[in-house]
């Protein structure tokens, strides 16, 4: 009696084991077949002042290329990605050309081995603009030498007007001694005539 009650104690064990590896291994497959994040560099929710070269994405399964697209915008929804991405592993890394100061959005979709499709995005907050937003005060001293031509242009006009004005009044009292002489010929020649008239007589 005492051999039999060991025996089935020891099927039930080997029952009970065998059942309680299958429920444990069954819900694992469905879940590592389901790809998801894991993490990012940056993080999600980061504030970061150095921008960075390039943003990274971590998952859970190895990503397929053909599959995965990622994204990234900046304030105004301007696009901030600089070029494909690149895959090693379960990471995936794009360039990452910063603008302006603001919120910056990283969008992926990528594909399971399940066939469902995985999207998400992470969310990082730049806190320094740009070196490109620079060229702004240089264009100032650009417009600077163009009033500076004027005055210049404006100076000979002035001096050439005041010589002008000089000759005309040397030239206008040159001539006060001409009614005079006038008037003294017009005498001398009266005078002429009162005499050839006087020797008539």
């Amino acid at each position: 009696m005492g051999g039999r009650v060991a025996r089935t104690t020891r099927a039930w064990l080997l029952v009970l084991g065998v059942a309680a590896g299958v429920s444990l291994l069954s819900p694992a497959t469905p879940a590592s077949a389901h790809n998801s994040l894991t993490g990012s560099d940056p993080r999600n929710g980061a504030r970061v002042a150095t921008a960075p070269k390039r943003i990274e994405l971590r998952f859970l399964a190895t990503p397929k290329e053909a599959t995965t697209k990622v994204t990234v915008t900046g304030p105004d929804n301007v696009a901030a990605t600089g070029g494909a991405p690149t895959f090693a592993g379960k990471r995936v890394s794009v360039p990452f050309t910063p603008g302006a100061a603001g919120l910056y959005i990283v969008t992926y979709q990528l594909a399971s081995d399940d066939g469902h499709p995985v999207t998400g995005e992470i969310r990082f907050t730049l806190t320094t603009g740009t070196p490109a937003e620079s060229p702004s005060p240089t264009a100032t001293p650009t417009a600077a030498p163009t009033p500076t031509a004027s005055p210049s242009a404006a100076a000979p006009t002035s001096a050439s007007a005041t010589p002008a004005a000089a000759a005309d009044d040397d030239g206008g009292t040159g001539w006060w001694w001409a009614p005079v002489v006038v008037l003294v010929l017009a005498a001398l020649a009266g005078g002429l005539v009162l005499r050839r008239r006087a020797r008539r007589r």
